[in-house]
């Protein structure tokens, strides 16, 4: 070692004495917070958490509407603790509108397999009315892959296909944070979101380059709060089980 390294290493060794006294000085509790405490959230296998909004509680589609003119009732099917998309009903969305949440979706697509691609298994959720999570019959069925199960669609493939067979329930639990826009409507920051498809991590934390777009390039438009929108794309797929948790 040359006489400069040895230097160096000689200051910074007494440049670090002052911080080591000081925390050999210092007690345990100075660094422990107390307030606020975390509030309570209960939960139970197959339960929303308590501090949830319940959007599906598998009786009725109350806090459901057409997402044709926001107002109308929902006319999906709702049998068996589940609903399932009418052709040619149209979309459906909720009553309430939401910025950042914690969202748990649980779908299925049918056991007869009919079509092939994206005319299989098609639906989508989409945040904010805007950005789409792909909802599709992933399982032995290829098709471009950021359109397949859990991407975002158009934007971003999902990291893995973890597509159960048709006819078997999946979930979806998407951690949403909202882009944010200045008074004048600029972007300040993007969208970001991670989804759990079937409990496998498939984003993480990943940007959107603005809304999921079928044709063009995505981009980004001014916005507030907005509806979580379900798909009817013409494929009868159910769903229930949905919950979600504003942050």
């Amino acid at each position: 070692m040359n006489c400069n390294a040895l230097i160096s290493t000689g200051a910074l060794a007494l440049l670090a004495l002052p911080v080591l006294a000081q925390q050999t000085k210092m007690k345990p509790e100075e660094t422990e917070v107390w307030e606020p405490e975390p509030r309570v959230v209960t939960t139970a296998p197959d339960k929303a958490p308590s501090d949830a909004i319940v959007l599906f509680d598998g009786t009725s589609l109350s806090e459901w509407v057409s997402a044709k003119d926001g107002s109308s009732p929902a006319e999906w099917d709702v049998a068996d603790g589940a609903f399932t998309v009418v052709k040619g009903k149209g979309n459906i969305q909720t009553k309430q509108e939401f910025t950042d949440y914690q969202l748990h979706v649980e779908w299925r697509t049918p056991t007869e397999i009919e079509g092939e691609g994206q005319g299989r298994g098609n639906s989508g959720v989409f945040m904010q009315g805007r950005y789409e999570v792909q909802v599709l019959d992933s399982y032995n069925n290829r098709t471009y892959s950021n359109g397949q199960a859990a991407s975002l669609y158009k934007q971003r493939m999902p990291l893995v296909n973890a597509t159960k067979a048709p006819g078997e329930w999946q979930t979806y639990d998407i951690i949403w944070t909202a882009p944010r826009f200045n008074a004048d409507g600029i972007l300040i920051s993007k969208a970001r979101v991670t989804v759990l498809h079937n409990g496998v991590l498939v984003q993480n934390n990943v940007e959107l380059d603005g809304a999921t777009q079928f044709i063009g390039i995505p981009k980004y438009q001014a916005h507030g709060p907005g509806p979580i929108v379900l798909q009817d794309h013409g494929n009868p797929v159910s769903f229930r089980n949905i919950w979600i948790r504003p942050l």
